[in-house]
């Protein structure tokens, strides 16, 4: 019963063990430690990975001498049952490099490259090569990037898509870059944003609609799992835009904005008894234990109300401004998250929803007692940004704890790649944890996962997280970038083969717009460039005149080691430019009416 008596294919992930070139079979080991026979066949054929905007590089010709011990690579094929054993016959390969030891992605300008061409995607799909103006943006976008659907416009994705543009000229210092993330910022300032000047608060509406000079406002969110209600995310995420607009610019009202939104977190969703931030307001009384909203979301606390302030903006807020009571909410948030997320007595996996009391809540909707994949790794990653300001054992050892125990418990050792909600326990007699609906992998859970083990290997100098993370960036690269329409696929198979059903075809959604595609570009690129390859790195800035307090304009990437990296020269407007602190990463701006362009250029110290 239940014997596998048939042919299927499928995608094998490993290292080269051997190679017979009479018999056309090699050796392929996967990464934990289960070993294949593969033969090659008249019709296989191979490839580079290759970035965005590259053309296809075929090495079909040179498989021979690239199947050479210790190189990682993949190999798509057909299982064969035969004489009791299955036989495998590659017909696509993918080789990571030129050479064994090449990673084609840790070359100091693939990342740097791969957010130009993403940027020019969305560019192009929501202004369609016209002036910008974000009156015409759509939510929903086609996999070619055609515009879909109504004209409802949801302030989170437009936020996302400006932390996007806004990345992207941080990274190449284009201005047009800058210009998208500068309209997309005034826009939700203008449509989006609700200043209470009794309260001296700011809210962000969940959307609005527009018919052509008319706009409907959608206050309370629209979104099934949130309906009705005003989730934290949902006002954390109204940030994520305009504060990485504000590191570039300087802007003092994108500030004032980003404050007192921070106000309305401490005043309405802080559980001042109890800690932590509630996941929904009612939308009328600002009331998380309103009988009004529903029960699911009444009093209840989530990853995502207490840990997506630190990635979505916080940590970039600190960064700009070196403000203390933006260090010591992050403070606040990695203690809350080290205090009540871990749950290793019963699973690998994390606790994610709570009642106000920190008890597990696991009867909520879809998650239930399930774990998300790419948050455990999210919150590894982020504990390590933290663990370079404000070091603590429990942080480093929960970042680790965390990356010892997902790749058995949700990566897909075989293939490669990171899967998406499994079940947190096993159940009698199982071995795998459960996939809830399907083995697809998402594209943001990979981000997770790629930049959780290059700033572990970073920050610890391990190799089996460089191992890890190279394996990570390996699946992403080879097969979640459309090569044929732009920008990256949602979701593929676990085989690899990009799924192109429902709204998981789609390069714009509710779930999808230019933040996690963008952030990982340039969190790899920093993590890898300035701390594991040590290459320089050029970071570009657009100060307005007496924007930044005292002058300081900060340039520090990210929170990286305390004396890793340094400025080693600095421009403005093209001219060399001395006055700037090289350990300090700090800029003194020169007296200016105009807006100035400044162009750092960072080395590993």
């Amino acid at each position: 019963m239940n014997n596998i008596d048939f042919t299927f294919s499928d995608t094998i992930a490993g290292y080269v063990t051997t190679f017979d070139s009479d018999k056309g079979i090699f050796g392929l080991k996967t990464s934990d430690g289960r070993e294949y026979q593969i033969k090659l066949t008249v019709t296989t054929y191979a490839e580079l990975t290759r970035n965005l905007g590259e053309p296809y590089q075929d090495c079909t010709g040179q498989i021979p001498s690239m199947l050479v011990p210790g190189r990682y690579m993949y190999a798509y094929g057909t299982y064969y049952p035969e004489q009791s054993i299955y036989k495998f016959e590659a017909k696509r390969i993918i080789f990571n490099g030129r050479t064994e030891k090449e990673y084609r992605f840790e070359k100091q300008n693939w990342w740097i490259n791969q957010i130009r061409e993403l940027g020019e995607f969305y560019l192009r799909a929501q202004f369609e090569d016209k002036p910008i103006d974000y009156r015409n943006y759509r939510t929903t976008l086609a996999i070619t990037g055609e515009k879909k659907g109504d004209h409802r416009q949801e302030t989170d994705t437009i936020s996302r898509l400006v932390y996007g543009f806004a990345t992207a000229y941080m990274m190449t210092g284009e201005e047009r870059f800058l210009e998208a993330a500068e309209k997309g910022t005034e826009y939700l300032r203008d449509h989006m944003r609700f200043y209470d000047p009794d309260e001296n608060l700011i809210y962000w509406y969940h959307g609005i609609d527009v018919s052509g000079n008319r706009e409907t406002k959608v206050f309370a969110s629209e979104f099934g799992d949130d309906y009705m209600g005003i989730p934290a995310y949902e006002q954390i995420y109204a940030l994520a835009g305009p504060t990485q607009t504000y590191r570039v610019t300087g802007d003092p009202r994108i500030l004032d904005d980003a404050q007192k939104t921070i106000d309305l977190f401490d005043k309405y969703f802080l559980d001042k008894e109890k800690g932590g931030y509630f996941s929904h307001l009612d939308p009328i009384t600002l009331d998380p234990r309103s009988s009004s909203l529903p029960e699911r979301n009444r009093g209840k606390k989530n990853w995502n109300s207490v840990g997506d302030h630190a990635p979505a903006y916080l940590i970039n807020l600190y960064l700009a401004t070196g403000e203390p009571k933006y260090a010591d909410f992050l403070e606040y948030t990695f203690d809350t998250i080290a205090k009540y997320f871990p749950d290793y007595e019963n699973s690998p996996f994390v606790q994610e929803k709570f009642f106000e009391d920190w008890s597990k809540d696991q009867t909520w909707g879809w998650q239930q007692n399930r774990a998300v994949v790419g948050h455990n790794l999210k919150i590894s990653w982020n504990l390590m940004r933290m663990q370079s300001l404000k070091p603590k054992d429990t942080y480093v050892n929960l970042a680790e704890r965390i990356a010892e125990v997902m790749p058995a418990a949700g990566s897909d050792l075989q293939r490669g790649g990171w899967y998406d909600v499994v079940e947190r326990t096993l159940g009698e007699g199982e071995e795998h944890y459960r996939f809830v609906w399907h083995d697809r992998k998402a594209w943001w859970q990979q981000e997770q996962a790629i930049l959780a083990y290059l700033i572990l290997t970073g920050c610890l100098q391990k190799e089996e997280y460089h191992r890890l993370a190279r394996e990570s960036a390996a699946f992403y690269n080879a097969f979640f970038l459309d090569h044929d329409d732009g920008a990256v696929y949602f979701n593929v198979l676990a085989n690899g083969i990009p799924y192109l059903m429902g709204t998981e075809r789609l390069k714009g959604s509710h779930s999808m717009s230019g933040y996690h595609s963008f952030e990982l570009c340039y969190l790899a690129a920093v993590y890898t460039n300035l701390l594991i390859t040590k290459q320089p790195m050029d970071f570009y800035f657009n100060p307005i005149p007496g924007g930044f307090k005292d002058n300081i304009l900060r340039v520090s990437p990210d929170i990286l080691p305390p004396g890793s990296i340094r400025i080693a020269s600095c421009t403005i407007n093209g001219e060399h430019y001395s006055d700037f602190d090289a350990a300090g990463l700090t800029v003194k701006l020169p007296e200016s009416k105009e807006r100035l362009k400044v162009k750092v250029h960072i080395v590993p110290a």
